[in-house]
Parts: C-alpha cells; sequence; structure tokens
C-alpha cells in the first residue's frame, strides 16, 4: 500500500506538471503566432498607398486596435472611359484577370486624390470590365481613375462573444470578423514617432517610425494550484519599424 501509493503521488505529481507544461506551450503558441501575423502586417503597413489613405488607425482602446491598409500584389488598372453615372460598370485598359469576384478594391482620382473602396461582384476578364452591382460608387468617376487591389486588416480582441474564451479576431475591410487565435486576452500598441516620442496613439500615421506589440496571452482552463490567479497568463513583446511610412 504505501509503495502504491508513492507510485500514484508520483504518477499524478508528473501528470500535472506535463499538463503545465502543455499549458504554457500552448500560450506561447498563440501569442507567438498572434505576434508573426501582427508583424508580418504592421511591416507591409503603407506599401504604395494612394494620397488620402493612413497606413495605420491606431485606436487606444485597452485592448487595443489597430487597422492596416496596404497595396498587395501588383494588381492595378485604370478606367478606359468615364463613367456615365456612379452605378455604371467600369471599362479597365487593362487586363482584370488578377480581381476577383467579391474582392474589395479601392478607386481614386490620381489628380484629386479622392477615392473610395467597393466590393467587385463579377470581373468580366473578356472585355476588360468590373461590376459593382451591390453598391453605387459616391461619383462617376474620369477616365484614367486608377482602381488597387488593397488590403486592409483590423485586429482586436473579442472578450464579449465569448467571456471565457477571449480571442484575437481580425476583419478584413467588408468581411465578418474572424478568429485568429484563442484564449488573447490583452492586445498593446505603442508608436514611436520620427520625434523619438512614444504614445500610445500617433495624431497623423505619417510620424510614426515604429510600433511596440504586446500581446497577453493565458491558459485555456483555471489553474487549480492557484485560486487567486486562476489562469495562467504570459506577456509577449516584439517591435516592427515601418518601411513603407514616411518614405
Amino acid at each position: 500500500g504505501v509503495i502504491t501509493t508513492a507510485v500514484l503521488k508520483l504518477y499524478l505529481t508528473q501528470h500535472q506538471n506535463y499538463l503545465t507544461q502543455d499549458d504554457i506551450t500552448t500560450i506561447q503558441q498563440n501569442a507567438r503566432a498572434s505576434i508573426d501575423e501582427l508583424t508580418r502586417q504592421i511591416r507591409m503597413a503603407g506599401h504604395q498607398l494612394p494620397a488620402g489613405l493612413q497606413a495605420i488607425e491606431a485606436s487606444n482602446t485597452n485592448p487595443d486596435t489597430i487597422t492596416i491598409t496596404y497595396h498587395t500584389s501588383g494588381c492595378d488598372t485604370h478606367l478606359s472611359a468615364k463613367m456615365p453615372q456612379p452605378s455604371a460598370e467600369l471599362k479597365c485598359g487593362t487586363d482584370v484577370s488578377c480581381f476577383n469576384d467579391g474582392q474589395w478594391v479601392y478607386i481614386f482620382d490620381p489628380d484629386s486624390g479622392g477615392g473610395e473602396w467597393f466590393e467587385i461582384t463579377h470581373v468580366q476578364t473578356g472585355s476588360n470590365h468590373l461590376q459593382h452591382n451591390t453598391m453605387v460608387l459616391s461619383k462617376a468617376y474620369d477616365a484614367n481613375a486608377i482602381i488597387l487591389a488593397m488590403e486592409q486588416m483590423k485586429f482586436f480582441v473579442d472578450s464579449t462573444t465569448d467571456q471565457d474564451h477571449p480571442r484575437l479576431m481580425v476583419q478584413p475591410i467588408g468581411q465578418s470578423p474572424r478568429i485568429y487565435a484563442d484564449n488573447i486576452v490583452d492586445l498593446q500598441f505603442q508608436y514611436r514617432l520620427t520625434t523619438g516620442n512614444i504614445v500610445d496613439e500617433p495624431v497623423l500615421a505619417e510620424d510614426i517610425r515604429e510600433v511596440i506589440i504586446m500581446v497577453t496571452a493565458r491558459s485555456d482552463q483555471p489553474d487549480p494550484e492557484n485560486p487567486q490567479r486562476p489562469y495562467r497568463m504570459r506577456t509577449y513583446t516584439s517591435s516592427v519599424n515601418l518601411r513603407n511610412v514616411g518614405v
């Protein structure tokens, strides 16, 4: 009986250590995956943006929110003729096969700088036309207006949908938010400016030179050994130097 009790106690201790280590590994994986994705997206911020679009929109909301915008894949075209009305399909002067049905893109006037987002409902590759049947543009754009394939990603923590399992969410423009990582309880950003000052919410995105990222992840289940602090937590920090902003 003594030997059995000792063996059982040793097994339970080892099993608890295994569960604890597995828990910590999961925390690390969720936090590092979040930081890696945020780093990748923030590094692209501002890439080939037209005038009038912010590379980064920061919200000091605790957990913080960040929205990142950049041009991707070199996919672009221009209008070959003026739109007769804001609801008209877009007649383009180059091949449009790089665009997709359901894709959100940005159209702007290179002279005035004004532009807007819209959703492509159908790509007519044979005639180089783009349709936008679900929405009317704010104006009829002139010939040579430019259409760019763009990415705009919003990252935030959702702790209200399931309070027991907060999550890092990513929301591409025009789409519903989707889960990127589970059990992310806090997201904080700080911004180093051209002056060297570090702020929680910059006035102008053009002044940002570095983004400091802090992600706090927690265990999926409460820690039975620590009732005062029921969840294990780890905070990871990284920073990204911006290469497409203010150049």
